[in-house]
């Protein structure tokens, strides 16, 4: 509570003794005091609603990889459509709702953003289980992506406003680290499900259990702006062109903005083809890939996840640069490991390179969001990560696995099934530059930071 009393000193000692009551009221108001409104208990208790929320959100996006195929041999269509179905079906309506949902967020009632947005993603995600044809999978999927867009936004601007700033840091990798549970239950559950009942019951199972937890969101999540009154149309927040224009002239945040752009690029969209190159390359069963892959995948994430943002705290209070160095490294590393994980023959050593290079990826997470929000300023956070996420998701997860099952099909016809894992060790190289980005964004943060 030191950060609280500092700034409660701060109001008493830097006003005159004249001032009148109203203006003290209005400027502790204008401080960043809303976590003072919390206990410990209460704000955990947020916490692990949040958490949930985010796996729902991850489940649902994460189930379709593992069902690529058996979708591919019920519906006989090509790669490109699969990629086109996993990632620019799903990407161009995330992106395309991201903002205006982030603009509402900032000035608007959080729990009830994040609620609909729950109800609509876990509603479509049904959808896509009784679908009949492969147009309406892909309009369901449409629909879940425009869901998906009102949930991460809005709630790591919830829990800025939950947690003091020198906490804050732990709470959103403990957040973050719900799309590795997503990530499991997709992989895992939706997997085993899928090979047992079939690819639409996955769905159902993924989509069906986010209705009840859009009630539990509504009726025990708490607003602060309930109690602190919500942003007036005139007030000093910004406008969606002013934000823009401060967070352009940041060169720092241009170099994040592209590193994450590539980023995703491989982590929402070449990766998404791991349980076909699997399955048609390595001749995996089904249920095997769901157990063994997505219970590997997922401790290297949570392990990384975890451990990437403890790093990134201790290097950072000696020199703010490394909260971008240190994912800068993890992307270079990760390169070379997972091309020697695409050219080996044995299910086991693929396990084993893909704990590491899962370990390395995800470990640069949370210090990329860490030193984004150390740049960006807060009147402008939430604009800042949803620029962010739905710029990296329309390009990265959009075109990401269009690109890389289009090269699939390209290299399968003149090297057969092996077409799959020429495609993915190709994709791999864009990570050396994506650390290249992040690097640059490093050498900027002195420059670019705001509080």
């Amino acid at each position: 509570m030191s950060v609280t009393r500092t700034i409660g000193q701060e109001l008493q000692t830097s006003m005159p003794q004249g001032v009148a009551m109203t203006e003290k009221f209005a400027a502790a108001r204008a401080a960043p005091l809303a976590w003072t409104l919390y206990t410990d208990r209460q704000r955990w208790g947020f916490l692990a609603i949040l958490f949930l929320v985010s796996t729902s959100n991850y489940f649902d996006r994460n189930v379709i990889s593992v069902l690529l195929e058996p979708i591919k041999h019920e519906f006989k269509v090509s790669d490109t459509m699969l990629g086109l179905l996993g990632g620019f079906c799903f990407a161009i309506f995330y992106a395309g709702f991201g903002i205006p949902v982030a603009r509402w967020a900032d000035r608007g009632n959080r729990r009830t953003i994040i609620t609909l947005a729950l109800t609509v993603w876990s509603v479509m995600t049904v959808l896509c289980g009784l679908a009949r044809t492969f147009g309406q999978l892909a309009f369901a999927r449409v629909g879940v992506g425009a869901g998906e867009s009102g949930a991460i936004p809005p709630a790591q601007s919830l829990i800025a406003d939950y947690f003091p700033p020198e906490r804050r840091a732990s709470a959103i990798a403990i957040f973050t680290a719900a799309a590795m549970a997503g990530y499991l239950l997709g992989f895992g559950l939706g997997g085993y499900v899928a090979a047992t009942y079939g690819w639409r019951t996955a769905f159902l199972l993924a989509g069906a259990p986010g209705l009840a937890l859009a009630v539990l969101t509504y009726c025990k999540l708490a607003e602060p702006r309930l109690l602190r009154g919500f942003p007036r149309e005139g007030s000093s927040v910004e406008s969606v062109r002013q934000a823009l224009a401060r967070l352009k002239a940041k060169r720092g945040f241009l170099y994040a903005l592209a590193g994450c752009i590539l980023y995703f690029f491989i982590a929402y969209g070449a990766l998404i083809f791991i349980p076909s190159f699997l399955i048609r390359v390595l001749h995996v069963p089904l249920a095997k890939v769901s157990v063994a892959y997505g219970s590997v995948g997922a401790v290297a994430s949570v392990i990384g996840t975890l451990g990437g943002g403890w790093l990134a705290d201790r290097l950072g209070r000696r020199d703010v640069r490394w909260l971008a160095w240190l994912p800068a490294a993890a992307c270079v590393l990760t390169a070379p490991v997972y091309v020697a994980a695409f050219s080996a023959n044995s299910f086991i050593a693929f396990l084993a390179l893909a704990f590491v290079a899962g370990l390395l990826l995800v470990g640069g997470l949370p210090p990329v969001f860490a030193a984004i929000h150390a740049i960006c300023g807060s009147a402008r956070r939430s604009m800042a990560i949803a620029i962010v996420l739905f710029s990296a998701t329309l390009f990265g997860g959009g075109f990401g696995p269009l690109a890389t099952g289009a090269i699939s099909d390209s290299l399968t016809a003149s090297y057969g099934p092996q077409g799959l894992r020429y495609s993915l060790m190709l994709m791999m190289s864009l990570l050396v530059m994506t650390g290249g980005f992040f690097y640059l964004f490093g050498r900027e943060m002195p420059t670019d930071l705001e509080d």
